[in-house]
């Protein structure tokens, strides 16, 4: 196999998941045709693999494509990302994608640990100094009392987030505007919205943009983390709705949400607000995948057709009938 883009001449790369098959960082495969491609990463170009080099690798790749717990589909075509880095573009009947609490378990885990050490850590300092000023006569003792509230200030008075906006500002939201998040339903399912502030200040994204505002806000929302038990809550609730997408729907369009205008984000359960940031991460994976997912279609049609006519040229009848026999048997 060549190791470089017969089209921009720039490397294919490699990798170390196909052992009969070590090019390339993305490999698509079409099992029933015995097609075999290198994508270039550079030019984004397919590269048709030699005609005796694919039977083999086409089977390690469907078999690694459904070992792999990343994955989502189309009508025509899927895509899986090994932990190796490999991605793998399978042509054929799509596979639904599998998410299990395992991506969730050890993130909301080390969340929990850092909050409860930062936690910790910040009473004792701001214990500590009240304590020095009592030592000293500079503060009084009731100020030594009061300095769980110091450190909740401290915490409601810094900035969490960031937000970039369309007409180039940023908002800084400190935790009370990320607990006063509002989630609101549209007139039909891609048009809800998510509502920052109050009054004058009111800021309101809406379709798109509702989505990336509130996938921002839900890892700041749920910095604390939870246990292991919680998670579980949360993807059986997902589970239990059909998807990330179902989920997300029903709670966007639950009858607090619309009817209560002091409904917030940071009212709802912690198993719901877990399970809502899971669901927005996945959708908008879904979402980034299947963007590259119809360019790869686009590529793969045409790329198909070039195949189709390379495989016929100067085959023997022999060549032809093994062909006939793999594609039966595949």
């Amino acid at each position: 196999m060549y190791s470089t883009c017969l089209f921009c001449n720039r490397p294919l790369g490699e990798n170390t998941a196909l052992e009969e098959f070590p090019v390339g960082r993305r490999v698509a495969f079409d099992g029933t045709k015995g097609r075999l491609w290198v994508v270039c990463r550079k030019c984004e170009r397919w590269n048709l693999s030699p005609i005796e080099e694919r039977w083999e690798t086409i089977e390690a790749c469907e078999r690694i494509f459904r070992d792999t717990r990343m994955r989502v589909s189309t009508d025509n075509i899927g895509m899986a990302r090994h932990p190796e880095g490999l991605e793998l573009v399978r042509i054929g009947a799509p596979m639904r994608p599998e998410f299990a609490a395992w991506r969730y378990g050890d993130q909301f885990g080390r969340r929990r640990k850092r909050a409860i050490l930062y936690g910790v850590g910040g009473v004792a300092i701001i214990g500590g100094v009240a304590f020095g000023g009592v030592a000293l006569g500079v503060l009084s003792g009731g100020v030594l009392a009061q300095s769980g509230n110091f450190v909740n200030i401290w915490i409601n008075g810094r900035t969490r987030l960031k937000l970039p906006t369309a007409d180039g500002k940023v908002l800084k939201l400190k935790q009370p505007d990320l607990q006063g998040a509002r989630l609101r339903a549209g007139d039909h399912a891609d048009d809800w919205s998510v509502i920052l502030g109050k009054g004058a200040k009111q800021r309101v994204f809406r379709g798109d943009d509702a989505g990336r505002v509130a996938g921002l806000i839900m890892p700041k929302i749920n910095s604390s983390g939870a246990r292991s038990s919680r998670v579980q809550e949360a993807v059986r609730a997902i589970e239990s709705a059909g998807g990330p997408d179902p989920y997300l729907r029903s709670v966007i369009a639950t009858p607090l949400s619309k009817a209560d205008e002091k409904a917030t984000i940071g009212k709802l359960a912690v198993p719901t607000k877990l399970a809502l940031e899971m669901a927005l991460h996945e959708e908008q994976e879904r979402r980034a995948l299947e963007g590259e997912l119809k360019a790869l279609e686009l590529s793969w049609k045409a790329a198909e057709e070039v195949a189709a006519i390379a495989d016929d040229l100067l085959l023997t009848d022999e060549t032809r009938a093994f062909l006939a026999r793999y594609q039966d048997r595949a």
